[in-house]
This record gives C-alpha cells, structure tokens and sequence, in this order.
C-alpha cells in the first residue's frame, strides 16, 4: 500500500522524537485518525473531552516536559475550540504544534458545512507560522518548518490539511524549480552577550548596596548561578508567578512571588531596593517594581523582543540566563552580608509566620488558606503543581514553598480559567513516574475539569506513579472576581453572576473509578490529603471553603481590606456571615504585614 499524506505526517512527527499528540477526532481529520491505526497509534493519540482541553493538555506536557507539545483537531468547531489553549501556550512562550484538518480543496470557497477561513482564524495566535499543505510535496518543509520555529521561538505555529489532502499518495519534493526540500532536526547555540556588555553590567551591579533580583521561568535552568549571584551580593531573590519552581522557598533570602498575588517581603524588596537584575522574566505589573528613577537596573533575557518592556532599565543583555550569568559572575565583587540582607530575612522569616497565622483563621466552613498551607508540608520532593486562576491562585502562590526537584505552573500571562485539571495531565504523560496535584475552584471545574477527569480515568492505568490529586476549593463563589468587585468597584457581592451550585465532585470521581472525598471541616483537611496522596489512582477532594476569605493584596492595609469588608455588609446575602460573626476583628491577622507590622508608609527602614 501506498504512503498516504497522513501517514507522512505522523511519520515525521515521529522522526522528530514526538510521543503524543493530545487530540479529538472528527471527519476534517479522517485521513490522519486512520493513518493513526496503519501506525499503531504511533505517536500516541491522548483523547480528551475538547479540543481546549487537547490544548491545554499540549501546554502542560511542552512546560513540564521542555518539549513541543503537539495537538490535533478537526476542521470549523474542532479548530475553533483549541484558539483558548493556543492563546494560553503563545502569552507563556511554550512550543505548541496544532495540527488541524480543513474541508476538502474542491468545496472550499463554496460555504460549505465547517468551512472556516483557518487561516484568519489562526492569524494571530500562530503569527509566527502558519501554513495550509495542499500538494503533498509540500508536506515535510510545513510540518519541519512548524516544529522549529515553535521550538525556536518558543511559541504556537499551526499545519492546516485539507481532509482530500490527507488522503493523497505521498511524493517527495523533486530537485526541481519551485520545490522546497526540507530536513529534520536543529541545533541551537544560546546567544551570549558581549564581554564589553559583561563588564559594564559587573560595574553596575558593584555599585549597588541594596540588589534586588526577579527571575522568571526564563532563569530555570541557571538554579545555581542565581544562587551564586545572590550571595555574592548579599541580594533578595523574587519571584514572578512563572518562575515559582526556580529556586526553593527554603532559602532565607528568597522572598516569594510578586505582584497582586505575591507576597510582602517581595513587596518590601522592590521598594527598598537601589538595584534591580530581572533573569528570564516579562512580570507585566510594573508598579510592583521599583518608583522610576529609584532603581539602577538590568534586564537579562534570550528573547530581544521582550526585551526593555517593563522598566527603564540601564542595560538589556540579550542571552541566555545561565550562559550569561556564569560569564557575569567572575566579575561580580563579593560583599559582606549587611544590614540589607539581614532585613530580607526578617521579612520573609516575618512572612511565614503571618502565612501559618492567616491559615489558623476560623473560617466558615473550612479556610481556604489552611487547605493550601496544610498541603505545603506533604508536599512529594518529586510533585508536579498546577494551579488554576482565580482565588486558588494566590493561595498557590503564596503557601506553598517549593523545594528544588519539584514544578509547578499556571496560565501566567493570560490567567484564562480551566487550565489546572488538564495542565495536570498533560504533565502525566511528559513524566507518568511523578505525582501531579491541580489546585482549582469550583467555577473552573465546573467550566473544564469535571469533564477532563474521565480523561484521567481512562489513561491513568498507563502511568507508573497514578497519583493525580484534584483539590477543588468548592465556595460556590467565582470568588476572584468578587473580591475584586469589592476592591476595585466597592460593589458587593452581585449574587446572579456570581453565586455558583454546588456539586458533589468527590462522588462524581467516585462513580467513574476514581477517589474521592468531601471535606467539610478543619479537623479532615489532613487526613484528606494524606489519603489523596496515598491512593493508587486519581482523586478528587472536595474542599468546602469560605467564600470571605480575602485574597489580600501584598501592599494592602487594614483600612483597605475593612474597606472590602464593608461591602458584604452593604450587601442583601448571608453569605458574608462570617465577617459578620467577627472575621472583621480578626482581620489585622489577615494582612500581609501581620498584627506586629506598623503599615504607614515610611514607618520601617528601608521602605
């Protein structure tokens, strides 16, 4: 028999090392489904429940696996269905591949049924390439082409095939006029700045008394350059949210994330700082930075358009982050660890403690905040973490501390909701020996990851480690939004758009094979865990949390969050309750700074 089209391309992503390609089937891609049995399911067809969740899944297996992520869908509502996922994979700078079918050559033009112009649609989300295959000849320059450049420059490129073209006899491009050969495999060489650029970011970074460094999930791979970087300078170490897994929070000097869902100390060292090195980050929020003007500072990142985006920054350093950095570090001067440090320290020392007080907070049932923070010390050296937007975010960025071996992320850049079920399972099939935990609330749930969870039970017997912990934190609030309502608009709560039904996900796991239990009080909160932990397949606790906890900005006051509070007071709902039973006296606990801070602007040094 013959090679068909669709047997090229599975072949070639086969050549190029790919293992799953995270898909639904549908007629627009008939010719690849049947090529998928000629090969033997070769590489692995991952079926999930929607082509977003295909996506997703793509994205979770490109961040944990450091490798292209590869989906497939059909032509019109298939191809529609993954832009969410693509979107997600483009703003967090992953390599994804869609592969997608397109209505055959000869109805094309002629409104036929799911016909779309795929390439409009497609215009902006795979901008850097995007390419219809409508002679076989030239197949292997498209799909080599795509893989590349998604690697290349960490990004979304996409391959449309007309359903009649995947069915053709495979030809080779001939060495002929308008041909286009193509081959397989890349090598790439990390750029390196100038020694000139070197020495005068070493001047720089020496005049400096109070440095402050941000990494991002560019610095991943330049763990203990960082490391030595900050103690030679006697420098704090933030986090942007992408970047959580790069160094371990057990690290006197690393402050945690920044920004709306970070914390105090990184708060503290960006506005006390006089000297600030950003490694591999595009942290957007600028006012978490250093006041203009009161910072020296440079930015080090592989990507030059990327580059000088957030902060006048004295020096761009196109480079590698840890190519860069051990050619920096010999002309660092090493300093004695002062007042600087030693402040860095406190604070985040400080932190901790209000972190372990916040969580102590009764709650009505159960404080989110205790759910996430009793889960930091069960933490597997070896887990996997993802997380979802919303509320649940911040108590991931914020109670956890990751140690060095474990990773974790979320949708960063276009926080979209949904990603954490099957960012989770995408990050079972790039390492089924580790165990994976998603943190998502109830509204993301009940958006994508109820569904997903069949996804998990029907591959899970195919992983060595089949833990896959969900832990929804069920307030039946989409609980974000409405604290930001009541910050940001001093609105309360608008219970039509806001109030969500209850569902019993434990017993929905349990009717498809999985674990699951409902936690209803503090006192079950660590056997559940524990047991979760302990099984030997999926399993979904279902966390019933308070809805009025707040997810306190890192610079807030106490007027600020009574501020926020007032609102559920003006409001018509009971399900402020637990304000009105005290929660307001106990809100100097809930700050960030703590019941032992002054927060006046200019009260401690160095603020």
């Amino acid at each position: 028999m013959s090679e068909k089209v669709a047997d090229h391309v599975l072949a070639r992503l086969r050549e190029w090392g790919v293992e799953h390609v995270f898909a639904y089937p549908g007629d627009g891609i008939n010719g690849l489904l049947a090529a998928w049995g000629r090969a033997g399911d070769r590489p692995r067809f991952v079926q999930s429940r929607h082509e977003e969740m295909s996506a997703f899944e793509a994205v979770g297996y490109a961040k944990f696996s450091g490798r292209v992520g590869v989906c497939a869908a059909t032509s019109g509502p298939g191809a529609i269905h993954l832009l969410n996922g693509l979107y997600d994979a483009k703003l967090d700078h992953v390599p994804v591949v869609a592969i997608v079918g397109q209505t055959a050559r000869s109805a094309m033009g002629g409104s036929y049924q799911q016909e779309v112009d795929l390439a409009s649609l497609f215009k902006d989300v795979a901008s850097e390439f995007c390419e219809t295959v409508t002679v076989p000849e030239q197949l292997p320059n498209v799909l080599d082409r795509a893989i590349r450049i998604a690697y290349a420059r960490r990004t979304v490129t996409a391959v449309i095939i007309p359903a009649d073209v995947q069915d053709l006899d495979y030809v080779e491009p001939g060495h002929a006029f308008k041909m286009v050969p193509s081959s397989l495999g890349m090598s790439f060489s990390p750029p390196i700045p100038s020694d000139e650029d070197l020495r005068r970011t070493a001047e720089l970074l020496n005049a400096g008394e109070k440095v402050a460094i941000l990494v991002g999930q560019g610095a991943r791979a330049a763990r203990a350059e960082v490391e030595a970087l900050a103690d030679l300078m006697g420098a704090g170490v933030a986090k942007a949210l992408l970047g959580k897994d790069v160094l371990g929070d057990e690290l006197p000097y690393v402050t945690g994330s920044i920004g709306l869902l970070g914390t105090r100390p990184s708060y503290e060292l960006m506005t006390g700082c006089d000297t600030l090195l950003t490694i591999g980050s595009n942290f957007p929020y600028s006012q978490f930075l250093p006041e203009y003007g009161q910072a020296r500072a440079v930015q080090i990142d592989i990507d030059p358009s990327m580059i000088g985006l957030r902060y006048p920054y004295e020096i761009n350093l196109v480079g590698d982050a840890r190519e860069t950095l051990s050619r920096l570090l010999p002309l660092v001067r090493r300093r004695q660890h002062g007042k600087w440090r030693a402040e860095i320290e406190e604070n985040v020392a400080r932190w901790w403690q209000v972190m372990q007080r916040r969580a102590a907070v009764n709650a009505d049932p159960v404080n989110p905040e205790y759910v996430v923070h009793a889960l930091d010390a069960l933490l597997p050296d070896d887990v996997i973490l993802t997380a979802d937007s919303g509320s649940a975010a911040n108590w991931y960025a914020r109670h956890l501390r990751l140690r060095p071996g474990m990773r974790g992320s979320l949708s960063g850049t276009l926080a979209t909701m949904g990603p954490g079920v099957p960012y989770a399972i995408g990050a079972k099939f790039a390492h089924p020996d580790r165990p994976a935990i998603a943190l998502v609330g109830d509204g993301a749930m009940q958006m994508n990851g109820l569904a997903e969870l069949i996804t998990a039970a029907k591959y899970h017997a195919e992983w060595q480690d089949r833990r896959l912990v969900v832990a929804v934190l069920n307030n039946q609030d989409l609980n974000q939004v409405t604290w930001e309502m009541r910050a940001m608009q001093g609105a309360p709560q608008f219970e039509p758009s806001q109030h969500l039904p209850d569902v019993r996900y434990a017993d929905f796991a349990r009717s498809i094979g999985l674990g699951g239990v409902r936690v209803e009080k503090p006192e079950d909160v660590d056997p559940a865990w524990r047991e979760a932990l302990a099984a030997d397949r999926p399993f979904v606790i279902d966390f019933r949390t308070d809805p009025a906890v707040p997810p306190i900005p890192p610079h807030a006051t106490l007027d600020q969050i009574e501020a926020a509070a007032s609102s559920i007071l003006r409001g018509d709902s009971d399900r402020g309750g637990m304000i009105r039973q005290g929660f307001k006296a106990k809100l100097q606990d809930m700050l960030p700074g703590g019941r032992d801070r002054d927060d006046r602007p200019g009260a401690r040094e160095g603020q």
